[in-house]
């Protein structure tokens, strides 16, 4: 594939990604589901996969491998670093593990920072939503699952043909808070919090999944949904309050600097083999 091909895939991803968000927006006052329970936007994204996959289907086929199951790609179409992960540590248990706990240190740790100047922790009871909790933790299972089947399943791999994977999770991370258009039209500092967060979380999200071969779609799913509920149970920042949108960005700045040590400060670029162009 000629070397614009990676960016008119990402290009269509983000045009699709981006309207049919817009879209799903509009329609779903008709719709009568509840945006506290599930907010529509979320499945733009997985549209967008589904765009590029009745457009270059083999090569969504090749970004998508390992969403579910195992990727079973040769070593020579995986980026240098999967492959050399492939031969480090026990697999895959460790890093997905540490990702499912990074979700709660980052509610814990912005929960209880803007408890202490909030002179007092602000807590939901379950009980006391409009609509069941049980309801709400699925559809936020399913919704967080709509966005990364694009976000981190699809842009991240196809970004990680050009880029380390420090720089393809910032990237990812610029794209996905941009996505969210609503948040800007809060305050600079919220609208700066937010962005700061996405992106954080896309670095704990890529630097993650780098060695992770299956499940992928799952496991980012579960961190996403983990954050979003930790938030609707232990902070306000859907009033437009600023406070603690800026202390979970400080919160998930924290947690990717925490998973950048851990895989180390070097930041690798990609060496692309003839094999590898080939896959493009």
């Amino acid at each position: 594939m000629r070397s614009w091909g990676w960016k008119a895939e990402a290009g269509v991803f983000l045009a699709v990604a981006f309207v049919a968000a817009g879209a799903f927006g509009a329609i779903q006052p008709a719709t009568g589901i509840p945006p506290e329970v599930v907010q529509l936007t979320q499945f733009g994204p997985a549209l967008a996969v589904l765009a590029l996959a009745l457009l270059w289907p083999a090569r969504i086929r090749r970004r998508l491998a390992g969403t579910l199951r195992a990727d079973t790609r040769s070593a020579d179409t995986r980026s240098a670093d999967t492959r050399a992960a492939d031969t480090r540590g026990p697999g895959v248990k460790v890093p997905a593990m540490w990702l499912l706990l990074t979700a709660p240190l980052i509610i814990a740790l912005s929960a209880g920072a803007y408890a202490l100047v909030h002179d007092g922790p602000v807590s939901t009871d379950p009980r006391a939503l409009s609509h069941p909790f049980l309801l709400i933790v699925v559809a936020q299972g399913v919704g967080a699952c709509g966005e990364e089947i694009g976000w981190r399943c699809l842009l991240q791999p196809l970004l990680r043909t050009r880029f380390g994977p420090l720089t393809a999770s910032v990237l990812v991370g610029l794209a996905w808070g941009v996505w969210h258009v609503g948040v800007f039209a809060q305050a600079p500092a919220y609208a700066a919090g937010f962005l700061t967060a996405t992106v954080a979380m896309s670095v704990v999200l890529g630097l993650a999944l780098e060695r992770i071969r299956s499940g992928r779609l799952l496991l980012a799913g579960g961190f996403h949904a983990l954050v979003n509920l930790g938030m609707l149970l232990f902070m306000d920042e859907e009033s437009g309050a600023v406070p603690p949108m800026l202390l979970l960005g400080a919160a998930c700045l924290t947690a990717a600097a925490l998973w950048t040590a851990r895989a180390g400060t070097r930041t690798p670029g990609v060496t692309i083999t003839a094999a590898r162009r080939s896959a493009l």
